[in-house]
């Protein structure tokens, strides 16, 4: 078991009603605010009026940032830093998911980053030096942003996406009533991006922390039991909320707590994908996780019985050989997000194998995937991504 430090200051207010402690939270931080939001689904659903007779009546003056990308790129990082300078902003509100969240973060560090490049902040990883005030509002399960310091942005005139440390939410609002209205296609992403962020730590060479590997199981588990029924019934608030807790929890980093490190693999393949595509983030690693399973388990037997822990411990399964249970795990995986809607390989995607030659370029230079459960070389990579066609 590895030493670990616990440091969470974001305070998170959870369930149904919760948005009636914007006032009191955004107040601690001034009176002018920058609020963040995409493509206007907060208005269809009726939240953006909710937020702006709060602000309206506690008497805060609102400049608007919207159109955030789902990748959000480094131009609306740009806009939103601009935005708060010229007026001179005191906190920054993000409403809607962990795209605005993320560039938000991002938006946050930048009215202090000294220069006007702020892709070379991204780049450097800005790591919580000074940041104004952030506020969020959730309206997806998936990214576990309202819970941790950590953004992702992309620069589409450099084909990259880069994840970096920004700053922690302040106060995070979460209510899963929000999330009624998310389509079918996005639940079952935001949930692919759940269990990813889950496994991306499970899948470690520390095997005796009893506590973070449980937390994961659970984890795990909750999305398994609660995304089919939130597919059939929309609004299904048990279902829907189990899905937020578990969000909150996947990237809070409680679940890789005295955990050797992994690198986080398929984020790195994934974030090459999107950085090149602009395909949804949740989509790119259900179709990525289980072949980059199947390429290390092939790769290193000695990654044998963590496959066969997965295959008990989440998906219940029992009989045959240790190496015939840990296919069978992975294989549970991969039909689960097929029978969720998730597309099932990269060719539904119109994506062929062009730049994975390049890809593979970007993560040897930029991941530490030397590092991984299983390091992956360029051709390692290049193999995984073939895979996936």
């Amino acid at each position: 078991m590895e030493n670990f430090v616990h440091s969470i200051p974001t305070e998170l207010y959870f369930g149904k009603g919760q948005i009636s402690k914007l006032g009191d939270a955004l107040n601690r931080f001034g009176k002018r605010v920058l609020l963040t939001y995409g493509g206007g689904s907060i208005k269809k659903m009726g939240l953006y009026d909710e937020v702006m007779k709060i602000l309206s009546e506690g008497g805060f003056t609102v400049v608007e940032c919207d159109g955030i990308e789902p990748n959000p790129r480094i131009e609306s990082v740009i806009k939103g830093v601009k935005l708060c300078k010229e007026n001179n902003i005191d906190v920054v509100l993000s409403v809607g998911g962990g795209s605005t969240l993320d560039c938000s973060k991002a938006i946050a560090c930048g009215v202090y980053f000294e220069g006007d490049d702020l892709w070379k902040m991204v780049k450097s990883e800005w790591k919580l030096k000074k940041a104004l005030p952030l506020v969020d509002i959730l309206t997806l399960s998936a990214t576990g942003s309202e819970f941790d310091g950590a953004g992702v942005i992309s620069n589409m005139a450099t084909d990259e996406k880069i994840g970096a440390m920004f700053t922690y939410p302040a106060v995070s609002i979460c209510d899963p009533t929000y999330t009624f209205s998310v389509s079918k296609y996005q639940t079952a992403a935001g949930s692919a991006d759940i269990m990813s962020h889950i496994m991306e730590g499970y899948f470690s060479r520390t095997d005796d922390c009893d506590i973070s590997d449980g937390i994961a199981e659970t984890v795990l588990k909750t999305v398994i039991k609660n995304l089919p029924l939130a597919l059939r019934e929309p609004d299904n608030y048990t279902a829907r909320g189990n899905l937020m807790m578990a969000s909150s929890v996947a990237c809070s980093g409680i679940p890789e707590y005295g955990k050797q490190g992994t690198g986080w693999p398929c984020h790195g393949l994934e974030h090459e994908l999107s950085a090149f595509y602009d395909i949804t983030h949740g989509v790119g690693l259900a179709i990525l996780t289980p072949r980059w399973m199947r390429h290390i388990l092939k790769k290193d037997a000695s990654t044998t019985g963590r496959f066969v822990r997965f295959a008990k411990n989440v998906w219940g399964l029992s009989g045959g050989s240790e190496e015939v249970l840990a296919l069978k795990g992975i294989y549970a995986l991969e039909s689960f997000f097929k029978e969720s809607g998730i597309a099932s390989n990269l060719t539904e995607l119109n994506i062929t194998e062009e730049y994975f030659g390049k890809m593979a370029d970007h993560l040897e230079a930029e991941a530490d995937l030397k590092n991984a459960y299983v390091p992956l070389t360029k051709e390692d990579i290049i193999e995984i991504y073939k895979a996936c066609l």
